[in-house]
């Protein structure tokens, strides 16, 4: 029998994984199965801008994986069973159970509502698909009169208040944050931010939490109200709980632990990577959930499942950020520097250069996923006869 490898999710870390494994493990030894909800890639990087107005090209995985030998399933997966090694799916056909010899688990995240009442009634998110074109619909109904609240600092926050500003002008466009807004940046960087939320008239409530959301308001703590026709709500990320329910041992967010090979500290044929993984980087801190974390850790697991599998060692992907890039709208950016423990530097690129990067980057991450054979060795690696996990890692 050849060795099931199936792959939970097909974001960012999911299929880069899967389209890596494929160029990486010799067919006649290893199958590899994709498990996704949607039939498509989503570009999460963009779904700011899906919501705004802006179509996206679509990138179906069927054809992604197409010559891959990957198999595609498109099911919702509603158990794990760790001990077992199943996974349970369901789709417009029934359930299925699934089989595995090594499992990577790749998820990824939603919005966390962080427990506050009236959010999943009556906020809008951009953390996945279905979510955002159902925030561009009741944008779309408010027209060019309408007024929009945005809950959160960080980047989702940002990009998702300066894009709907700029694609509709005619809309009242405000954010409510609970510390400072860009407080994280350098002084250049935070200077260029604030100008731009001056230039689009976005309204900034600084050190304001959002206790309640109702259909046409938000309530602050201290009993500020605030009028809003569409609340979106980008104050953090979530994992989905059916890791914690599978007997992985998880952190109490529901991430799995793992070790610096990205293998389940409690199950080491389980691998996780993105932002269901929780990992230390190198800078002795947990990664943050970002599509870079995704990046990292997915070639992480990768070379980790090839080196365990067939033998090889197995070398130590660097976990460390450069920096931070953030869309200011379509021609406006921020690429803030960081240092090795994550501390903005002085040194920052803004304005239309920044966005030429930020737009590269998502560029080139669509393109890599949209070509998984890309870079095919021409020898792929044959199961070895003694499948140990290894420990000789190289530049750990």
């Amino acid at each position: 029998m050849k060795h099931r490898i199936v792959v939970l999710g097909a974001g960012y870390a999911g299929a880069f994984s899967a389209g890596y494994l494929a160029r990486q493990l010799h067919s006649d030894d290893f199958e590899i199965t994709v498990v996704n909800a949607e039939p498509d890639f989503v570009e999460r990087l963009r779904l700011h801008q899906l919501a705004a107005g802006h179509d996206l090209r679509p990138r179906p995985l069927a054809e992604v994986f197409a010559g891959t030998g990957i198999r595609l399933r498109v099911a919702r997966i509603t158990n794990i069973d760790a001990e077992r090694r199943t996974v349970t799916v369901a789709d417009g056909e029934g359930i299925d159970r699934l089989e595995y010899d090594t499992l990577l688990y790749a998820l990824g995240s939603t919005a966390a509502d962080h427990g506050v009442p009236g959010v999943d009634e009556h906020a809008y998110h951009v953390a996945a698909r279905p979510a955002a074109l159902r925030l561009r619909a009741r944008l779309d109904e408010l027209g060019e009169d309408g007024t929009v609240l945005v809950i959160g600092g960080n980047l989702t926050a940002i990009e998702a208040a300066t894009e709907i500003a700029e694609s509709r002008p005619g809309l009242r466009v405000g954010l409510a944050t609970s510390g400072e807004l860009g407080g994280w940046l350098g002084t250049k960087a935070r200077r260029h931010l604030l100008r731009a939320f001056d230039r689009f008239g976005i309204t900034v409530h600084e050190h304001t939490t959002i206790e309640r959301v109702e259909e046409a308001t938000a309530v602050a703590a201290d009993g500020t109200t605030f009028a809003s026709e569409a609340t979106v709500w980008a104050a953090g990320f979530a994992v989905h709980p059916i890791a914690a329910a599978s007997g992985l041992e998880v952190v109490p967010n529901g991430q799995i632990t793992v070790d610096r090979q990205m293998r389940s500290v409690s199950h080491p044929d389980v691998y996780a990577a993105g932002d269901s993984a929780f990992v230390i980087g190198d800078n002795t801190r947990p990664m943050p959930m970002s599509c870079a974390s995704a990046g990292y850790t997915g070639m992480q697991a990768t070379t980790a499942i090839v080196g365990d599998l067939t033998g090889r060692k197995i070398k130590a992907t660097a976990l460390t950020y450069f920096g931070n890039h953030i869309s200011l709208g379509r021609k406006d950016g921020i690429f803030q520097l960081v240092d090795g423990d994550a501390r903005a530097k002085s040194g920052a690129l803004c304005g239309r250069s920044a966005a030429r990067v930020k737009s590269a980057i998502v560029a080139t991450s669509g393109w890599a996923i949209s070509h998984p054979t890309f870079g095919r060795p021409s020898h792929r690696y044959r199961l070895a006869t003694t499948r140990e996990h290894s420990l000789d890692v190289v530049g750990a």
